[in-house]
């Protein structure tokens, strides 16, 4: 019987029978998330604290289920950049950067139009979502793809739901 010995040099990098470079692509857009995420969420706290309206109540809770969501989001993205055997570090600088949503003053805005620029911020999450799906496809990461529609179904209707409220 021939035995077979490995060489744990010789290995390549593997995860989930994904290549480091399979993985390259949809860790890109999954960072590219994941620092739009975090200026979205800084965003929702601010408009949290700083909301003033006749629907204070309201908006005020509704900005706090936004913001717990999208903090949820965040560590399922990194966790899912860890699964790929890389670290979701960047910095602040770094995120701000990356992210296409931008920060705003909540604290001069009104209450319409806090909810206006979270709208804007869903379009930018949506479209950077659409990369991550893509990516996921083309490399046949379902396990992403899974993810991601997840993240797109809700978004879908919360976006229903504060364009709703916008119109009053």
């Amino acid at each position: 019987m021939e035995t077979i010995t490995l060489d744990k040099k010789q290995k390549s990098f593997r995860k989930l029978g994904f290549t480091y470079l399979e993985t390259a692509e949809i860790v890109v857009a999954l960072k590219q998330l994941f620092a739009n995420y975090h200026i979205h969420y800084h965003k929702l706290r601010n408009f949290h604290w700083n909301v003033e309206s006749h629907d204070f109540f309201e908006l005020h809770q509704e900005f706090e289920n936004e913001y717990n969501k999208v903090q949820e989001r965040i560590d399922i993205i990194a966790e899912r950049i860890r699964v790929f055997g890389l670290k979701p570090a960047i910095t602040i600088e770094e995120t701000i950067e990356m992210s296409e949503i931008q920060q705003v003053k909540s604290n001069r805005m009104e209450a319409t139009d806090m909810v206006h620029e979270v709208l804007k911020d869903f379009d930018i999450l949506h479209d950077k979502m659409l990369d991550v799906l893509n990516a996921s496809l083309e490399a046949g990461d379902n396990v992403t793809e899974q993810i991601i529609t997840e993240f797109m179904r809700d978004l879908e209707k919360r976006n229903w739901m504060f364009t709703s409220w916008s119109k009053f």
